[in-house]
C-alpha cells in the first residue's frame, strides 16, 4: 500500500494539475489583461484552485482504487447468474448509488436552493432505471441505435411539451443529463458494463461494452421534464454563488471553512449508501481478499477527502471567478469577445475533464488501437469547443436552446444509421463524459455571469445561462459519429484497394502460368514431330 500513499498519489495531482492548468492560466491570462479581478476574488481563485486540484489527485486515485474495483467486483458476479430479475435489481440499485455520488451533479444541483434533495434523488432514479435498460440491451444483443431512436424520440417529445408549458425547467433538465457522467460514475459503470459485456460476447456485436453512459444520461432529462412537468420542481428558482469578500487572510480561511461541513455532510450521504451496499453484495456473494478490502477501504477514504476538497475548493473559489469574468465581460465594449474566449476555454477543457481518460483507455483496449488515442479527444474537443461558443451566443442574446437541441440530436440519431455501431456508443458515452467537472465548476458559471449581467430574471438565467453543459453533452456525439463516418469510408476504400490488388495478383500468375503451359505444348509438339 505504501505505492498508493506516495508515488501514486504524487502521480494523480500531477495528472490533476494538468488539467486545470490550461483553465487556469486563461483566468490569469484575463485578469492581467481584458478582465482585472478585485483581490478578494483572485486570492480564492488562487487558493480555491490548489485545492481543487489536490482534491481532484486524490478524488481519481480513490476512484481506481475504491469504486472501480466496486464495480469490477459488482459486474463480474453478475456475468455468473443468468437471474435476468435479479440483474436488473443490482442494476438499479447501483445506478442510484453511484448517482447520488456524483460530485458534479451536488454541483448543477446546489443552484436549485431548497428542492436540492428532490432534484439529486429524480436525477438518480432516472438513471437507474436508464442502467437496467443499458444492462439489458447487452444481455439481450440490442443495437444500441435503436434505443437511442427511441430514447431521444421521448426526449425530444417531452421537451417539446416543456417548451410550451415550463420552459424554464428545459435547459436544467438537459443539464441533469450531462453531469451525472462525471468522474465517480463513469470508471464504476463501465466497470460493470466491461464485466457484463462477457456473457453477450456471441452475440456478434461489437459495441457491447460501450454505450451504457450514453443510454443512462437520457434518465435523467427524462426524470426532471417529467418532474418538472407535474408540478413537482415549481419552487425551483435560480440560486446564485456569492462572490467572495474578505477582509483579511483569516477571513478568507474561515470562509472555506465554513464551507467545509456542509460540504461533508453532503459527501458523506452520497458514498456511504455505495459502500453499505458493496459490503452487503460482497458478503452475498464472493468474498473478496483482505488486500482487497485494504485497497477499497483506503481508496475509499481518498475518494471521500478528495471530493470534499474539491467541492469546497469549487464552491468558494473557482465557481466565483467564472461568474466574475462573464459578468464584467459582457457589460464591456468588447462582449462578444467572450464568445472565441469560451470556445477556447471549452476546447481546453476537454483534455482537462478526468472522465476522457478513462473513456480513451476503454476505447484503446477495446479497438486494439484501430482508433487512433488521439484522434478521439481532439474530436470531442472540437464538438466541445463549438457547444461553448453557442452557449456564450445564448447568454448574450437570449437565443432559445430548443432549436439547438432538436437539431442537434435529430443529426445525431439520424447518423447512427451511417456510422458503425461502435463509433455511435462511443460517441453518446463521449458527449456525457465531456460534461464532467469543468463544465459544471467553470464554462456554466460564465455563461451565469453573462446572463445576470444582460440583466436577466432567475427566470430568464435558468432559460438562457443553463443547458450550457446540455450542449457540451450533444456536440461530440455529432463530431465522433462525423469521424466514425470517415474512418469506415477509408476502411472501405482500403479493403477494395485491397481486393483489387489481389485481382491483379491472381491474372498475373494465371497468365503466367498459361504462357508457361503454352511453351510444354509447343515442347510436346516438337519431340513429337521430330
Amino acid at each position: 500500500m505504501k505505492k498508493y500513499r506516495s508515488e501514486t498519489i504524487i502521480e494523480k495531482v500531477k495528472e490533476a494539475c494538468f488539467s486545470v492548468l490550461p483553465i487556469a492560466l486563461i483566468v490569469l491570462l484575463m485578469s492581467f489583461t481584458v478582465c482585472p479581478l478585485p483581490n478578494d476574488i483572485f486570492i480564492a481563485f488562487l487558493v480555491g484552485t490548489c485545492l481543487l486540484t489536490v482534491g481532484l489527485g486524490l478524488f481519481s486515485l480513490g476512484a481506481d482504487m475504491s469504486m472501480t474495483k466496486m464495480g469490477t467486483h459488482i459486474g463480474s458476479n453478475l456475468t455468473k447468474s443468468r437471474n435476468i430479475p435479479i440483474i436488473a435489481i443490482i442494476s438499479l440499485i447501483v445506478g442510484v448509488l453511484i448517482t447520488i455520488s456524483e460530485p458534479d451533479l451536488h454541483v448543477l444541483a446546489g443552484y436549485t436552493g431548497n428542492q436540492k434533495l428532490i432534484f439529486v434523488l429524480a436525477v438518480a432514479i432516472g438513471l437507474g432505471i436508464c442502467l437496467v435498460i443499458a444492462v439489458m440491451r447487452i444481455i439481450f444483443g440490442v443495437k444500441i441505435k435503436y434505443l437511442l431512436l427511441v430514447g431521444y424520440g421521448l426526449v425530444i417529445a417531452l421537451a417539446l411539451l416543456t417548451y410550451f408549458k415550463k420552459p424554464r425547467f428545459l435547459a436544467i433538465a438537459f443539464d441533469a443529463g450531462g453531469v451525472t457522467t462525471g468522474a465517480m460514475s463513469v470508471p464504476f459503470v463501465m466497470s460493470i458494463g466491461a464485466g457484463i459485456a462477457a456473457i453477450s460476447a456471441q452475440n456478434g456485436d461489437d459495441d457491447s461494452s460501450f454505450g451504457l453512459m450514453a443510454i443512462c444520461s437520457i434518465g435523467p432529462i427524462l426524470a426532471i421534464l417529467i418532474l418538472g412537468l407535474m408540478g413537482g420542481l415549481d419552487s425551483v428558482a435560480y440560486t446564485p454563488h456569492e462572490l467572495p469578500a474578505f477582509e483579511n487572510s483569516q477571513s478568507m480561511a474561515l470562509s472555506f471553512l465554513k464551507k467545509a461541513p456542509h460540504v461533508i455532510k453532503d459527501v458523506l450521504m452520497g458514498l456511504i449508501p455505495i459502500i453499505i451496499f458493496f459490503v452487503i453484495y460482497q458478503f452475498a456473494t464472493t468474498k473478496i481478499t483482505k488486500a482487497e478490502k485494504t485497497q477499497i477501504t483506503v481508496g475509499a477514504v481518498y475518494t471521500f477527502v478528495g471530493m470534499v476538497l474539491f467541492l469546497v475548493g469549487v464552491n468558494v473559489g473557482f465557481m466565483p471567478v467564472g461568474s466574475y469574468i462573464g459578468s464584467t465581460l459582457a457589460i464591456g465594449e468588447l462582449k462578444y469577445m467572450i464568445i472565441p474566449v469560451g470556445m477556447i476555454i471549452g476546447f481546453c477543457m476537454t483534455y482537462a475533464e478526468p472522465a476522457v481518460g478513462v473513456l480513451e483507455k476503454q476505447v484503446e483496449d477495446a479497438t486494439a488501437g484501430t482508433i487512433p488515442k488521439k484522434i478521439l479527444p481532439l474530436m470531442m474537443a472540437i464538438g466541445v469547443s463549438l457547444a461553448a461558443g453557442l452557449s456564450m451566443l445564448r447568454a448574450l442574446t437570449g437565443i432559445s436552446i430548443m432549436p439547438m437541441l432538436v437539431i442537434g440530436y435529430v443529426i445525431a440519431v439520424i447518423l447512427t444509421f451511417f456510422c458503425p455501431s461502435i463509433f455511435t456508443s462511443i460517441a453518446f458515452d463521449a458527449g456525457g463524459v465531456a460534461s464532467g467537472v469543468m463544465a459544471a465548476t467553470f464554462l456554466l458559471p460564465l455563461s451565469i455571469g453573462i446572463s445576470t449581467a444582460m440583466g436577466a430574471t432567475s427566470d430568464k438565467i435558468m432559460m438562457d445561462a443553463f443547458g450550457t453543459i446540455a450542449l457540451v453533452a450533444m456536440t461530440p456525439t455529432i463530431s465522433i459519429q462525423i469521424l466514425g463516418i470517415v474512418f469506415k469510408a477509408k476502411q472501405t476504400a482500403a479493403v477494395t484497394s485491397s481486393e483489387v490488388d489481389d485481382e491483379i495478383i491472381e491474372l498475373d500468375n494465371t497468365e503466367a502460368s498459361s504462357e508457361y503451359d503454352v511453351e510444354i505444348i509447343e515442347f510436346d509438339l516438337s519431340g513429337v514431330l521430330s
